[in-house]
């Protein structure tokens, strides 16, 4: 179980020459997510929803809060949570030199995955994912597509407790965006807690068990896709989005 409290993140941006000013990317987010679950985090872009999935990864230092992965804290406990999470953004970079099979090897080696084991599990992540005809080639050369599937078997080499998905769909086409969305379900049969941050409403109402909505920095709504249309009698997210914020004309 993932348990965000009070997170808050601040940053300093320059305005004018000699004057600075100080903004919340995130300000006092809390919430729980359990394992078999999936939770999306949704709202446009600036809404904050990389901050503070970065934050969760322990890739960035929150400025205020705590951040719990089953009771357990990254001041008490940083090696063991960040190997047992798998963390993929749409920008995630590849070392175009290696080939897929060897940058897989590398991760498993890299997380204390036993040879035999390895070797196991990257023929199933070879299958799985229809990775045979590009397996041995350099990650350089591969297509766009290709290049999404290695990065998404990279995450699942060491068998990770916690997914954290950052816009992981994001300029993909369908189909690759289906294989990813399949998944994810896949994943959370199995039992693992799955963070995935999308500003695709339609697909987050697919695959979210709960949803956060975002909203410069704050969340403004937290529950299951049916609650929040119940509660802002609407039919879909995106209607239920754009009512809590009292529309689009509110933000030109």
């Amino acid at each position: 179980m993932i348990e965000v409290k009070n997170i808050s993140k601040k940053f300093k941006k320059n305005i004018e020459k000699n004057k600075v000013v100080e903004f919340f990317a995130d300000n006092d987010i809390s919430f729980t997510a359990k394992e078999g679950e999936v939770l999306g985090i949704l709202g446009p872009n600036g809404a904050g929803k990389t901050t503070l999935l970065r934050m969760i990864a322990g890739i960035m230092e929150p400025t205020s809060g705590t951040i719990l992965f089953d009771s357990k804290s990254y001041k008490e406990s940083d090696m063991e949570i960040k190997k047992n999470i798998a963390f993929l953004s749409g920008n995630t970079k590849l070392y175009k030199d290696l080939s897929p099979y060897e940058l897989l090897e590398m991760c498993g080696n890299y997380y204390g995955v036993s040879k035999n084991e390895l070797e196991k599990r990257i023929k199933k992540i070879e299958k799985d994912f229809d990775m045979s005809s590009f397996i041995n080639q350099r990650i350089g050369n591969l297509s766009t597509g290709q290049t999404q599937r290695v990065g998404l078997a990279r995450c699942v080499v060491h068998n990770p407790k916690y997914y954290i998905l950052d816009e992981a769909t994001s300029g993909l086409d369908i189909i690759l965006s289906q294989i990813i969305l399949n998944f994810i379900k896949e994943e959370k049969k199995k039992g693992k807690c799955i963070l995935y941050s999308t500003h695709y409403m339609e697909e987050a109402e697919n695959i979210c068990d709960k949803v956060l909505l975002m909203h410069k920095g704050k969340i403004i709504k937290y529950g299951t896709p049916e609650e929040i249309e119940k509660e802002t009698n609407t039919s879909n997210l995106r209607d239920a989005f754009f009512k809590l914020i009292g529309g689009v004309e509110n933000e030109q």
